[in-house]
């Protein structure tokens, strides 16, 4: 996988060189345990570490600076701006906890965030990556969120975001939870940002329920019934084949 840097000045790139090299270093490791045991064989071609702002702006329009293009990742190794951004997540709402959480957010959580993007890349999703997705994006985008954090946080670092993430669900609930989670992908990257991650929080939420509660900590077992899913037809809804309907009823209108 090429490393590549596209930064506009040599000072940039000089800024943001340690973090790179470190998180270079991790995702060799962490590419290892997706080729073992979560059906990673083809990688993408590169990586771009790029500024937010070309990121956003210059390489694409979306407003996250993650994302996977044609087989190449781009990401902003940028803590600063990448806790700006989601503080600014909290939209009005004044919450101290989940405002100085972000405001602190860890490096480790920024590089669960560079997993999140090689993951996309293993073969146990059944859709192609750039494919058009309407009917199942949330359990690829929850399980993308789930197994780097899982494996590449601590404990603790594992257990805060998941509290995090669930009272941001709680807060934006009733203005952006009106639509069931399998129509995620339906209008991609429209809208606010918090908007946009409402979703991704629930399918994290969705995951950690069916791999920890429902399949009791064997995420295998979880990826053997999405595939059985797929394979008769997916005649019902992915959330209703999991039987979560009930998890997010409280969570829409």
């Amino acid at each position: 996988m090429k490393q590549i840097f596209a930064f506009e000045n040599k000072e940039d790139f000089e800024k943001f060189q340690d973090i790179i090299e470190r998180f270079t270093q991790k995702l060799l490791k962490y590419q290892h345990e997706l080729e073992k045991n979560y059906g990673l064989s083809d990688l993408p071609k590169g990586i771009v570490w790029t500024s937010e702002e070309l990121a956003t702006n210059i390489f694409s329009q979306v407003p996250i600076p993650a994302y996977t293009s044609k087989d190449i990742i781009y990401i902003s190794p940028d803590l600063t701006s990448w806790r700006k951004l989601f503080v600014s997540q909290l939209e009005e709402h004044n919450n101290p906890n989940i405002k100085q959480f972000y405001e602190n957010l860890s490096e480790n959580h920024l590089f669960t965030i560079v997993g999140h993007e090689l993951t996309h890349h293993s073969d146990l999703f059944v859709d192609e990556f750039d494919d058009e997705r309407e009917d199942s994006i949330w359990f690829e985008e929850g399980m993308c969120e789930y197994l780097p954090r899982k494996m590449l946080l601590s404990e603790i670092e594992f257990n805060e975001i998941t509290i995090i993430e669930s009272e941001m669900v709680e807060i934006f609930k009733e203005k952006y939870g009106n639509h069931s989670l399998d129509e995620f992908g339906k209008a991609s990257y429209q809208g606010s940002l918090t908007s946009i991650m409402f979703d991704y929080w629930r399918s994290f939420l969705a995951v950690k329920y069916l791999v920890e509660v429902s399949a009791n900590n064997d995420v295998k077992k979880v990826f053997e019934e999405y595939h059985k899913w797929d394979k008769e037809g997916r005649k019902i809804p992915l959330t209703q084949y999991f039987k979560l309907d009930s998890l997010f009823n409280s969570h829409e209108n």
